[in-house]
């Protein structure tokens, strides 16, 4: 199996979903960056658009970060980071593990950019509907699924961080600890390391 990523990117919710899993890859690093890299065919296969992650697992080649979550969790430990797909609690996970690129990064992009906002219009509402709804599913919770950690909690314990590290999530104890409970698990320390690296 092999990840194509690029440090302090996208990449790191893979990679941190990969180590969580606990299977045997290889990564390739991509320079985003540069504008004029050339880019192998296998790895444009995976990611047609030329972004990271992309990810190759035999005949499987695909990208954007939350279905490569889903597609480890279910391929590498169905039914401890991914519920099972007639579990009841599937149909909250999958909502939460598309909370970040449905919901946060829309909302957060708005905010950066000063844009405005009209919660009624957009299918993401605004930023602070999208931190009260987070609250409200972590309230009284380990992880967002209550105390198992899942694929879920990849996706939005990075958004999290990410968000704190940016000085865009607000003065929320709840946020925080949850961000602190996802900094300390040891798969996201390696990917620390190795983003660092």
């Amino acid at each position: 199996m092999k990840l194509y990523w690029s440090p302090q990117t996208r990449s790191a919710r893979a990679l941190w979903m990969l180590e969580e899993a606990g299977v045997d890859y290889e990564l390739e690093l991509i320079d985003i960056r540069n504008v004029e890299r050339e880019d192998s065919e296998e790895f444009l296969a995976a990611s047609p658009m030329g972004k990271v992650p992309a990810l190759v697992d035999g005949d499987v080649k695909m990208s954007e970060s939350a279905a490569i979550c889903l597609y480890l969790a279910d391929r590498f430990s169905a039914g401890d980071l991914a519920p099972a797909i007639d579990d009841p609690q599937r149909g909250k996970f999958l909502y939460w593990l598309m909370y970040t690129p449905a919901v946060i990064e829309p909302s957060m992009s708005e905010k950066f950019s000063g844009a405005e906002t009209n919660r009624f219009r957009s299918g993401w509402g605004d930023f602070d509907l999208m931190i009260e709804t987070l609250q409200q599913g972590l309230a009284g919770k380990t992880w967002i699924l209550g105390e198992h950690f899942t694929a879920a909690d990849v996706m939005l314990g990075s958004s999290t961080v990410f968000l704190r590290m940016f000085d865009m999530l607000p003065d929320s104890e709840l946020l925080n600890a949850y961000a602190d409970r996802c900094l300390a698990r040891p798969a996201y320390q390696k990917v620390m390391a190795l983003n660092k690296a």
